[in-house]
């Protein structure tokens, strides 16, 4: 029994010591509910989640690595735009889905801090955060489906050559 609580408490302290090299750790979130990094990834539209896995997994071409490959592949200027039009309108669905997402876990907070949450308001927000994060995948994923559409098969061929190399 002994064994086992040294053991729990190194692992905790191990956790911790690992925690704090996150070059965002000291950083406070306005957020109580979240992490900095969390706040910081919502409000500049990062996908902390890796909700493009999918995706990605299954050959499809990321909107930012293909715009970054753009020489390499051979894009043409009709391309590039169309792609750069493309990530532009996923960053912005991006960020304004996590300012959705921000508000609505500051009304979650609210109504926890003032003990006013009740079953129909818990199912309302949770059930919102969980639209507004099936909005933003949707939009991760519609992106990688019109990046592919846009390049031809052997661009395609070419973008899956350079993401084994980079792997």
């Amino acid at each position: 029994m002994d064994k086992f609580v040294l053991f729990v408490c190194l692992l905790f302290l191990t956790n911790k010591l690992f925690a704090q090299t996150s070059a965002d750790s000291g950083k406070v979130s306005p957020l109580k509910t979240i992490s900095y990094t969390q706040f910081k990834a919502y409000i500049d539209g990062v996908d902390l989640s890796n909700m493009a896995a999918v995706a990605e997994l299954n050959g499809y071409p990321d909107p930012q690595k293909t715009l970054n490959l753009k020489k390499e592949l051979m894009l043409n200027a009709g391309q590039v735009k169309e792609v750069t039009t493309i990530n532009n309108e996923l960053k912005r669905k991006m960020k304004e889905m996590g300012e959705y997402i921000l508000k609505n876990e500051h009304a979650l907070d609210e109504l926890f801090r003032t003990k006013k949450v009740d079953d129909g308001s818990l199912i309302f927000y949770t059930n919102r955060f969980g639209l507004y994060q099936g909005e933003m995948r949707n939009a991760i994923l519609q992106a990688y489906i019109k990046v592919l559409a846009v390049l031809s098969t052997g661009q395609q061929s070419k973008y899956q050559q350079l993401q084994k190399i980079e792997r």
